[in-house]
């Protein structure tokens, strides 16, 4: 506490009330995400990570299983102070019998994350997977391959039936964040081709009907 009142004086003689910060940061929710709980392994697939996505690897006590990804959560929201909700990403798919692959996934596969956040008082936002998947060539939305781009538009679809599904569950706004791995590091003698896919592809997806007001898509910036 005594840094934090010295910091009070200091951010004072610039004329910011920091007692009014904090309380107006108290109102605001964090969305968390689920994968930093285990490095984006997800339960969809045994597979290491691929597709345009890297992280820090296989670390020693990571999350294995649904329960023990709950149990960490459980423990990172003790103890990160503020509001809070779920971020979570399709590849988290709770599956009970046989696996869907992710064109196919459905509500009930995230029945228990629904139980879970029920339990806690708390809503989820959604992410579909467009990455560590064997139809990622390694596009997905932007492919020109017509099976790959189709299995990915279908993903996108599935992802907002599930979106509406967690916001009529949970009573919230679900924000449905769109990114994908899809990118080329040089330069690429068509830029618009790609381009022109991915916007023919998230129009599709977005064709899918949904409840403006419970579902919020959007679309991290990609550049081809």
């Amino acid at each position: 506490m005594k840094r934090y009142k010295d910091s009070k004086s200091v951010y004072a003689a610039y004329g910011v009330d920091t007692e009014a910060a904090l309380a107006s940061l108290a109102g605001i929710t964090v969305s968390v995400h689920c994968w930093q709980g285990d490095d984006v392994g997800g339960f969809d697939s045994p597979d290491a990570l691929s597709g345009g996505i890297q992280t820090t690897g296989n670390y020693p006590g990571k999350a294995r299983t649904p329960d023990e990804l709950m149990a960490d959560i459980d423990k990172a929201f003790e103890l990160i102070p503020g509001k809070k909700k779920l971020n979570l990403h399709a590849s988290y798919a709770i599956f009970d019998g046989e696996k869907a692959d992710r064109d196919a996934i459905k509500p009930e596969h995230f029945k228990k994350w629904v139980d879970f956040a029920k339990a806690r008082g708390i809503g989820i936002d959604f992410n579909p997977t467009f990455f560590s998947h064997p139809k990622c060539d390694p596009l997905t939305l932007s492919s020109p391959n017509e099976e790959t781009h189709r299995f990915w538009v279908e993903h996108g679809k599935a992802c907002v039936r599930i979106s509406q599904y967690l916001a009529e569950e949970l009573g919230g706004v679900v924000t449905m964040n769109i990114w994908t791995g899809d990118g080329f590091k040089d330069i690429p003698a068509d830029r618009l081709g790609p381009r022109m896919r991915y916007k023919q592809s998230i129009g599709e997806i977005l064709s899918e009907p949904f409840d403006f007001t419970k579902v919020k898509p959007c679309v991290e910036r990609k550049v081809f």
